[in-house]
């Protein structure tokens, strides 16, 4: 899950992990409307920026204000799924008008479930999602589109978080399990344990930390909200002796991860025409899946490097940003409200309508401090370009 999946989308519509659209200037077609997070062009990320942020409004204890609910429930199509964003939701979905895809469709569901009262909703994008599943096991960003490990990742969330067992889900042959496993790089090559987004046209599969971090979450059933628990003793490795099993193939990828990590503390992230440089959403990704998986103490070094460097990326990444930062410090146990010095919570609250009740908290000035490495956003315009890293939040991205 991140901001950068919503960049991924916009690649994979001619838009995922993970730059984002939140931080494009508005577009002079497209006014931004009341009740959404933001102020940048909704068109490829509203549904996805809109969702992170409530779940971290959530997450935080807070109750999100009911005209920001009210708009996203606002943007479901009549066949129960969610499209980027409908600026007018008088139109029929699909043909000419607004695309429905698994990602936006998914974010949404992960929001709406933890929110509660929405079961009319969550209940009839489950049902449009589970009519999505390929043959493989997987889902793609749009209906009938190849199965990527990002797309199948969020949905297996948003099917657990609406109280469904996505293992057991073998619409058309393959269950998600399968359809992830068949993207894991084996051990025993270059980036042995990670997964690829989705294999190249010679069907080589290419280590992606965006896919890889989602994988971990899609791997063990859960969704973007991951609760803090006791920290596993050992490290993982890569290992492919004994039985191929979901939790192996998490720890699989963990070990990737680590690894990834482990000099710097961050992941890093070429996008084109610009030097390899920090890649803050990932980073934050990966506190989630490592977090998720057992391994919280190995996720306390990128985490501690965020808090030092991610203020600023967030600032200018807007909603979907603040949102990857406040899950990844719920995930680890940290306070999101003394993020290095930023009150994440608060900065969140700015961007959209205020919360319908405020949870308590310190009363302290924040202040909005970065380290010396700042990850410039490229624009929308550009990213449209890209070749399929968020989703939304983000469910934007160096993707193949």
């Amino acid at each position: 899950m991140n901001v950068r999946r919503s960049a991924a989308a916009l690649a994979a519509i001619g838009v995922l992990a993970a730059a984002a659209p939140a931080t494009a200037a508005p577009s002079p077609k497209v006014t931004v409307p009341a009740g959404l997070f933001g102020k940048g062009d909704p068109t490829y990320d509203g549904v996805w920026r809109q969702s992170l942020a409530l779940l971290a409004q959530h997450t935080a204890g807070e109750k999100p204000a009911d005209q920001a609910v009210k708009w996203l429930t606002g943007q479901q199509c009549a066949d129960g799924g969610f499209a980027s964003f409908r600026a007018d939701t008088g139109e029929p979905c699909g043909g000419k008008g607004a695309q429905e895809d698994t990602n936006s469709t998914a974010a949404a569901v992960q929001a709406l479930a933890a929110l509660g009262g929405h079961d009319d909703v969550t209940g009839k994008a489950v049902t449009w999602l589970k009519a999505q599943q390929n043959k493989d096991g997987g889902w793609g960003y749009s209906p009938g589109g190849p199965s990527d490990a990002n797309s199948t990742s969020v949905v297996v969330g948003a099917l657990a978080a609406a109280g469904e067992k996505p293992a057991e889900l073998r619409g058309k042959g393959k269950t998600p399990d399968q359809a992830l496993a068949s993207l894991a790089v084996p051990c025993a090559q270059q980036g042995g344990g990670a997964l690829a987004f989705q294999p190249d046209k010679k069907g080589k599969l290419e280590a992606n930390a965006d896919a890889t971090a989602a994988g971990v979450l899609g791997a063990l059933g859960q969704g973007f909200v991951v609760a803090p628990g006791k920290s596993r003793d050992k490290a993982p490795a890569c290992t492919s002796d004994g039985k191929a099993t979901p939790a192996r193939l998490a720890d699989n990828a963990s070990a990737h991860l680590i690894g990834a990590v482990s000099k710097s503390g961050h992941l890093m992230s070429a996008m084109p025409g610009a030097e390899n440089q920090p890649d803050f959403g990932n980073t934050a990704d990966t506190v989630v899946a490592l977090a998720a998986d057992g391994w919280t103490k190995q996720a306390e070094a990128p985490y501690a490097w965020l808090e030092k460097n991610a203020a600023k990326w967030a600032q200018q990444s807007g909603p979907a940003a603040y949102a990857q930062l406040v899950l990844s410090a719920h995930a680890v146990g940290a306070d999101p409200r003394d993020f290095g010095g930023t009150d994440l919570v608060r900065a969140l609250d700015k961007l959209g309508p205020a919360p319908a009740k405020q949870a308590a908290a310190p009363e302290k000035k924040a202040t909005e401090k970065s380290g010396n490495s700042v990850w410039w956003i490229i624009g929308v315009g550009l990213v449209a370009g890209i070749g399929v890293g968020f989703l939304f939040s983000g469910r934007k991205k160096n993707r193949p």
